[in-house]
């Protein structure tokens, strides 16, 4: 009998304390939402279950009021056609008519010790909260970045029928969108984004993004609290990706203890990973906070995380436990027991980040694990420029960088601190990230401006609340630390905040809170990139000689630096009216290149960016679809010049660079690899090429072959195969030659002027460069179009049709592989581009990830490009391939 009562009491007491434990859900639906203008009552009665809210509207959160009103079909889709001018701005409207109640009902209830917490992510920009009948937060919140906790445990309805109610009101001011970078600028006298009163490549977001923009959980723990967990990992010495055996690491593990409760709490805080634990003891005070780091760990022959192109990602997956002592159950035949409280997921990365000043180029350059890494990177301004974020996007964007061969992403400071999901996509393909803080040149000062309301003087002391700003970084640091992919902080976008704010992120908050992260002052610093040429610091921008990338030195380390970006016909359809499916005209000006004479009115509105006369070398413009093939002949070409002309200067002339831009949020018409619906274009395969880690290339300025090595191996007995062919198919071998290339080294091997002169000269010609290893398997291969004398391809214009034989075949779920044949005989079958097509709609499906595309074939061979995609997207029918090029007809193949 009383060892049943015994058990009974045991037992009892593990359900008290182990209800304790952490768990968390979102509230992401079941919102609605009203105007404030047509709502009487304080918040108080709101957050009641009793007051009605049969006649609200169904709310998005996480969204913004815009989102919201979009869903209920209230106003058309800002990213079509001139959708956007059609939604009312709030600079004209006021404030009120974008301010807005939130309400949502949920079911909650505790038991024995349980904590539970409200928290919301992101608010923009200011608020108050309400919950049962009683006012969370004492004052106004303010910031668009900083996130809130509240313990509600208190204010929990008894039945568990509970309503939570947000008023959130817009930024003040909300700045005036008069076409200027940042509008009137303004918009940066709030700690938020800026990019919303309109940029050069974005119109102005109608609400500024008002609402609650990011996540809202609840969460329950014990009496105590895990939060602000931070891991670092140090990797001393020089290391390799592929040593059998790796020097250990060390890792080091801390975390904030939060306890709430009015009594004294003692336990154990515990870090687990595959098998191993770290652990110390506790006790907390009433009502506290702690810091606790745990004992440091040496981690044995440890899996090292190398960015994308240099090794793999290895992630470790651990928890940080908090178990309470109970010493209810401590009588002598019992032993002390524990039982959790809070229990938190922590993965890590070991990888160890570290910059020194190159003195030979003047610039910054990057270590990761002992080793040189040559920065090939990509500006990003946001994922949805109305916020629609989630994880399935990041991870097909972030992807996409991957497949482009870059190893860096710019989150850009007029924009918003990226969210954890970003990271972890990052994490996963070996995307280091340079995060910018809340500045620009274009707001915050740098330069006069006849479009900015007030003087530079007062707008160099943008933000209006300093101290907001720094609590802002403060907490986004804690936020997101701990990913192996953050490589570098960056005080803002061409212009540093004011000495009061950076002053104490250089000196205090991120030693305190980071003390791992190089701090850049600006985006194109002298800390950064010594400018040694004038100007800006950064750029050029625009469709560029490609002669340019190789011969002309820009920048060392450079910040922005950028071509243009249309996509194809199928993109530009998915935005524009059909009455607005009109190429641009171009006419020659006497003495001039080709020049812009007149454009379309819609794309002037979606920031469409010229060509000039590069289309025009391809022949006359028939029409758009026509237009648009020809660009991305432009844009392969563009961006692939760009970053080999980058890497053959690398270590002499530049430690990195990163291209403006290689994202849009929104359907514009320049600066992107991809569109805002994820179709890729030739731009992402240019740099794919270009950026390609082992890569041979054709300087056309010294008309040299040369090879890049990206990786940290010596490869040894390459053959290097140069090849010419003629507009009929015809090959001339012009060297086959066994070379070597030692690690992180660029080389110049064999000249080709005086051949590839003669085969050009009256019609263009191809140059086909590919390295072999010993199996006669490419390692990199490398496809170049060539004009003629007069800089003209006149050639590509008179090509005979290629006969091009397409095979797609079932690879595994979600995987087709396509083989392109081209028989002997043939021309080349020149810049074929692949995709998936619902049969039905005859639509593409998106997202696809090619392993290339925008591929050429010469005679008498054949190329496999594999396509992976989610069978999630595919409605209906089964998918079936097209294959398109400048002299392939197109031909739909079913998948076997």
């Amino acid at each position: 009998m009383y060892r049943k009562q015994l058990i009974a009491v045991v037992l009892a007491i593990f359900i008290f304390f182990f209800a304790g434990a952490q768990e968390q859900y979102e509230l992401n639906s079941g919102w609605k939402c009203n105007n404030v203008g047509k709502v009487r009552v304080s918040g108080e009665k709101i957050s009641l279950a009793s007051y009605p809210t049969r006649e609200w509207m169904p709310a998005t959160v996480p969204g913004t009021v815009l989102t919201t009103l979009l869903n209920n079909k209230l106003v058309p889709d800002p990213f079509y056609g001139m959708n956007n001018e059609k939604i009312p701005d709030i600079y004209k409207t006021g404030r009120d008519y974008y301010t807005y109640w939130f309400v949502k009902d949920f079911k909650e209830t505790v038991t024995g010790n349980q904590q539970v917490w409200l928290n919301l992510r992101g608010v923009n920009y200011s608020c108050e909260l309400f919950l049962n009948g009683h006012k969370l937060n004492a004052k106004t919140h303010y910031g668009m970045f900083l996130r809130q906790t509240y313990n509600i445990t208190a204010f929990l309805a008894k039945d568990g029928a509970n309503r939570l109610a947000v008023i959130v009101y817009p930024p003040d001011p909300v700045g005036n969108p008069n076409g200027g970078q940042g509008g009137d600028g303004e918009i940066a006298r709030s700690v938020s984004h800026q990019y919303v009163a309109g940029w050069d490549w974005i119109q102005p977001v109608r609400d500024r993004n008002t609402g609650i923009w990011d996540k809202v959980t609840i969460e329950k723990t014990g009496p105590v609290r895990i939060v602000n967990p931070h891991v670092i990992t140090e990797v001393p010495g020089v290391r390799t990706p592929d040593a059998r055996v790796q020097a250990p690491a060390n890792l080091k593990v801390s975390a904030e203890l939060e306890n709430p409760t009015s009594a004294v709490v003692s336990g154990n805080l515990n870090y687990e990973w595959e098998g191993q634990t770290v652990s110390i003891p506790v006790t907390l005070q009433p009502k506290s906070t702690l810091e606790v780091k745990l004992p440091d760990h040496q981690l044995d022959n440890p899996r090292l995380w190398w960015p994308n192109g240099y090794g793999g990602q290895e992630l470790y997956h651990g928890k940080l436990r908090f178990s309470l002592q109970n010493d209810k159950v401590n009588a002598e035949s019992s032993p002390k027991t524990y039982w959790d409280s809070d229990v938190r997921p922590l993965d890590f990365g070991v990888r160890e980040i570290t910059t020194t000043w190159n003195t030979t180029t003047r610039s910054r350059q990057a270590w990761v694990n002992g080793q040189p890494v040559f920065i090939k990177g990509g500006n990003w301004i946001i994922s949805d420029e109305l916020l629609r974020f989630s994880p399935e996007r990041y991870d097909a964007e972030v992807r996409f960088h991957r497949d482009m061969n870059l190893n860096l992403i710019r989150v850009w400071g007029g924009a918003l601190t990226e969210r954890p999901e970003f990271y972890d996509a990052c994490d996963k393909y070996g995307i280091l990230v340079f995060q910018d803080f809340w500045n620009s040149g274009d707001c915050n000062g740098r330069w006069t401006d006849p479009q900015k309301k007030e003087d530079q003087w007062t707008r160099r002391q943008y933000p209006d609340d300093h101290g907001l700003f720094l609590a802002s970084v403060r907490d986004q640091v804690k936020m997101i630390r701990n990913h192996p992919s953050l490589a570098f902080w960056c005080g803002g976008n061409e212009i540093t905040p004011t000495d009061d704010i950076l002053l104490p992120m250089k000196d205090s908050i991120l030693p305190a809170l980071d003390g791992t992260r190089y701090l850049f002052d600006y985006s194109n610093s002298d800390s950064m990139s010594y400018n040694f040429l004038g100007g800006n610091g950064d750029g050029p921008y625009g469709v560029q000689p490609i002669s340019r990338f190789w011969a002309e030195r820009t920048f060392p380390f450079n910040s922005e630096v950028g071509s243009v970006g249309v996509g194809d016909y199928e993109t530009l359809e998915r935005f524009l009216p059909a009455e607005n499916l009109v190429a641009p005209e171009y006419h020659p000006a006497p003495g001039q290149h080709h020049r812009r004479l007149t454009e379309d009115s819609v794309w002037t509105y979606h920031k469409y960016i010229g060509y000039d006369s590069t289309v025009y070398a391809y022949g006359p413009v028939k029409d758009l679809r026509d237009f648009t093939l020809k660009a991305q002949l432009v844009n392969y070409d563009q961006y692939r010049g760009l970053m080999e002309g980058y890497s053959s200067h690398m270590w002499e002339w530049y430690t990195g660079s990163i291209i403006w831009k290689t994202q849009n949020p929104w359907t514009a018409m320049r600066g992107q690899m991809y569109d805002y619906y994820l179709d890729v274009n030739a731009c992402l395969y240019g740099l794919h090429s270009g950026s390609e880690p082992l890569h041979v290339m054709y300087d056309p300025v010294e008309q040299m072959v040369e090879i890049v090595n990206n990786t940290f191996r010596f490869h040894r007995n390459m053959m290097l195969e140069v090849t010419a062919y003629d507009m009929a198919g015809k090959a001339k071998t012009l060297t086959m030659v066994y070379e070597e290339i030692g690690p992180s080294t660029i080389r110049k091997y064999v000249g080709i002027g005086r051949e590839i002169n003669a085969l050009r000269k009256t019609e263009g010609a191809f140059l086909r460069l590919r390295l072999l290893d010993g199996d006669k398997q490419a390692i990199s291969e490398n496809f170049y179009w060539l004009p003629d004398e007069h800089e003209q391809y006149s050639g590509l214009q008179q090509m005979a049709k290629a006969g091009l034989a397409v095979e797609a075949k079932q690879a595994g779920k979600g995987k087709i592989t396509v083989t392109l044949s081209n028989a002997a005989g043939n021309p080349v079958a020149f810049f074929n581009r692949v995709a998936l097509i619902d049969p039905q709609t005859k639509k593409r499906i998106l997202p696809v990830f090619f392993s290339d595309n925008y591929v050429s074939v010469v005679p008498g061979s054949t190329k496999t490009v594999t396509l992976e995609y989610d069978p999630a997207n595919v409605k209906g029918a089964a998918p079936v391939v097209s294959v398109k090029g400048w002299n392939v007809e197109e031909k739909v193949s079913a998948v076997k």
